[in-house]
């Protein structure tokens, strides 16, 4: 199986008070074809501006400073607008965050939708349509017909997401970037939606890169997964393994906080203390501040990733590899 997207070293910063501080700090990942990984973590951790990066959507006064960014072995980082408008769509396209405001509010979503095929291929105004419908129907939004001429303010949560899953597979893209896609929504139409997302992978061969909060999420749609800390990866490897074996303290404690893991009459767990803010990254490895296994050596230099054991994660920890 092949590797459609890599990322090596990619660093993405913004200007704060006077200097370019990193918000995507030295990351690698890759996805094979056909396969999810997911990219999990905190709030403020990082995850959309990657997602964002490897469209080449950084939002001003943001820029790439580092790494390479490669679809099928080709580093788009050089790219023109043009060719990163074919990019768009053709091999990637992103479920943005938040379906509730990523939708224009005066424009019939079966419009929006098409948008896009419009752009990337040459198609009459009766087949886009039809083909817009068609997937209306593939993804699961009832009355197909008449709610592709419907407003947002017209739909529900879960059929602005639905809209929006539409949206980014109208031109059939290689890669999807799913951003938080199940946030906000209520219980069951996030069972729907991951269910969705599942026989899309299986039926049209899509590869994912899942951005969530939510380790429920990714245990059913994952084969891979990332953890994220502070703007960088701090462990990754299989579900499997990294759910069952975690190795990094971080990852430890997003697993212990589960409420799944939470004893009857007990409270939950919690990790102390909250993802410091890009200005004030702390020297050395980001996590100590929070770490009950922090030592002096994590005040000193950054980890790196190191593989651990065969068969298990790769995990970026001085007490990791201090460890017997």
């Amino acid at each position: 199986m092949s590797t459609l997207l890599e990322l090596e070293g990619l660093t993405t910063s913004f200007p704060i008070e006077g200097k370019l501080v990193p918000i995507v700090d030295e990351v690698s990942l890759k996805i094979d074809e056909g396969k999810c990984l997911a990219l999990v973590g905190e709030s403020g951790c990082g995850k959309s501006m990657t997602a964002l990066s490897i469209l080449r959507l950084v939002p001003r006064p943001g820029v790439i400073t580092s790494g390479e960014i490669r679809i099928d072995g080709r580093n788009i980082l050089p790219y023109s607008v043009p060719q990163m408008r074919a990019v768009r769509g053709d091999d990637v396209s992103m479920i943005f965050q938040e379906p509730m405001t990523s939708l224009n509010p005066v424009t019939r979503v079966g419009d929006q939708v098409l948008e896009a095929l419009r752009l990337h291929e040459k198609v009459s105004k009766k087949a886009a349509q039809q083909r817009g419908v068609a997937l209306f129907k593939r993804v699961g939004i009832p009355d197909p017909e008449a709610r592709f001429r419907s407003y947002p303010h017209q739909m529900s949560g879960g059929l602005k997401q639905r809209v929006m899953i539409a949206m980014a597979l109208i031109t059939k893209p290689r890669l999807l970037l799913a951003d938080e896609p199940t946030t906000a929504l209520d219980v069951t139409i996030q069972a729907q939606i991951i269910e969705l997302l599942r026989e899309l992978q299986r039926d049209f061969k899509t590869a994912i890169l899942l951005i969530t909060h939510d380790l429920g999420v990714v245990n059913q749609l994952a084969d891979e997964i990332s953890v994220m800390y502070a703007g960088r990866v701090v462990e990754t490897g299989p579900r499997q393994k990294l759910l069952g074996s975690p190795s990094h303290p971080y990852t430890k404690g997003l697993l212990a906080a589960l409420p799944s893991r939470a004893l009857p009459g007990q409270p939950l767990f919690e990790i102390q203390g909250t993802v410091p803010s890009p200005k004030d990254w702390p020297e050395g490895c980001r996590f100590r501040g929070r770490c009950a296994e922090a030592r002096e050596v994590c005040a000193a230099s950054i980890p790196r990733l190191q593989d651990n054991p065969p068969g298990l994660t790769r995990t970026a920890c001085f007490a990791r590899e201090e460890s017997p």
